[in-house]
């Protein structure tokens, strides 16, 4: 979603590149070489929909900026930007409701993201939100999606722990950002890590920060992410994924609230909630010895099942929909729409990726289209060739219906040998994770299925 984005930064190299991939999404742009400068057309009424701003600046800087906003205007969103990150710009940030904090070197396409989002956000706020949207960030009209909101606006505004199990792709990230949105942590900072995403051997460093020399490579102090969240909210994903020995440090800091850097002699307070999420079966791996039982209690004070995409009865339509939008605003498309043929399609498809199998597809069908009715012909093979709903359910003429494993199966094995064994896109098509890929394999091998 394009609107009107500030951007504020002393340096102007860094000041115009941010503007021209601004502008190359569609935002309209006013750059600013100072704080000061901000502030004045701040005080003359005019105000964008997102203030991205550098932290170190002369005069005025980032923080000064974000407190002044915050006081006239506590809705309006800002982004903070720095080159140099600390625990303390860290903690000021998220205490004086900094929406993001970012480091540099930066991810254009993250930040053009997070601008998108936050104006999204705000227009939807202001408008009395999307009547598709339950609760921040989750659409749908589905009665299990109905129930999985009912029980977010119970359980946020509590202290409790959180676990958030559900199948990969099915959005328990944004379960998790609808937990901390609906808190009264939701001014504070929002921090999520992927544990399966980091190797083993950095995944403590990652959590719990380290000091300078603490092993090879530690050449100056680090904050961890127990450390940077402050007293907001700390999103662990894939928290099955952990090894033994860090299970046991976390339970360690969950009982105590406190923590201490690898390498590190005090203790420092751990202030922020925390909200985990699995898409395994935590419970059949505590009983196999490969999650810590009283870790598992710890976590699961509240469990949240988020549903697949397979489940939410007449979803597909609404979440396809809302992709199209987001994405054709995004790309500069114009307006566009699906035919009628290529809608039953989508609500037809198993789903095995849910939810993000069929937002990459929809980003996918919108970069490579010309604009206006995307057909039957724009979906990939893969998707194309899905039977129709009376079929949908795999089975043969006469034969007994597939189960939902065998679908996932099928298509798993469909979509490697449609890209000749290459894992790394096959887990792209399919809207999963690398590492989710590659267990499903190994847990055909063993199986005795030749993949």
């Amino acid at each position: 979603m394009s609107g009107r984005v500030w951007v504020v930064d002393d340096d102007r190299g860094g000041r115009e590149v941010l503007a021209r991939a601004l502008q190359r999404a569609g935002h309209e742009i006013e750059a600013f070489a100072d704080g000061r400068e901000a502030l004045t057309r701040l005080e003359s009424g005019e105000l964008p929909e997102v203030v991205l701003t550098d932290i170190r600046m002369p005069d005025v800087d980032g923080l000064s900026l974000l407190r002044r906003i915050k006081e006239a205007h506590p809705d309006l969103p800002v982004i903070l930007v720095t080159g140099f990150g600390s625990v303390a710009s860290s903690f000021e940030a998220g205490r004086l409701g900094a929406d993001v904090y970012l480091e540099k070197p930066l991810d254009i396409h993250e930040v053009r993201r997070h601008v998108a989002e936050l104006i999204d956000m705000r227009r939807g706020s202001s408008e009395g939100g999307s009547s598709d949207e339950l609760v921040p960030g989750l659409i749908g009209r589905s009665p299990v999606m109905r129930k999985l909101a009912d029980q977010l606006r119970l359980v946020a505004p509590t202290q409790a722990n959180v676990l958030i199990i559900g199948e990969s792709g099915t959005g328990k990230e944004l379960v998790a950002r609808a937990v901390h949105e609906l808190s009264e942590r939701a001014s504070r900072t929002f921090l999520p890590l992927n544990c399966a995403a980091i190797p083993g051997h950095l995944l403590e460093s990652e959590l719990f920060g380290h000091e300078r020399g603490s092993f090879t490579g530690a050449v100056a102090r680090q904050a961890g992410k127990f450390e940077l969240v402050g007293d907001g909210t700390l999103f662990l994903d894939e928290i099955g994924e952990m090894a033994a020995d860090l299970q046991a440090k976390l339970l360690r800091v969950l009982e105590d609230r406190k923590f201490m850097r690898v390498g590190g002699h005090q203790p420092l307070e751990f202030e922020a909630r925390l909200v985990a999420a699995s898409n395994r079966n935590l419970e059949e791996m505590v009983a196999k010895g490969e999650f810590r039982d009283d870790l598992y209690y710890r976590l699961k004070v509240v469990s949240l099942e988020v549903p697949p995409l397979r489940e939410r009865e007449g979803d597909v339509r609404l979440l396809a929909e809302s992709f199209l939008r987001r994405f054709a605003d995004y790309y500069g498309k114009g307006t566009m729409r699906y035919d009628a043929e290529v809608l039953a399609t989508l609500e037809a498809a198993p789903w095995t990726g849910n939810v993000r199998e069929l937002r990459n597809l929809v980003e996918s069908l919108v970069v490579l289209s010309h604009g206006g009715t995307l057909r039957l012909e724009d979906l990939p093979p893969s998707h194309r060739s899905v039977s129709p709903p009376a079929a949908a359910s795999g089975s043969s003429a006469g034969g007994p219906p597939q189960t939902m494993d065998e679908i996932e199966r099928d298509a798993i094995l469909a979509a490697l040998t449609a890209v000749g064994g290459n894992r790394e896109r096959a887990a792209k098509q399919l809207g999963i994770g690398l590492r989710t890929l590659q267990r499903k394999i190994k847990e055909y091998r063993e199986q005795g299925i030749d993949v």
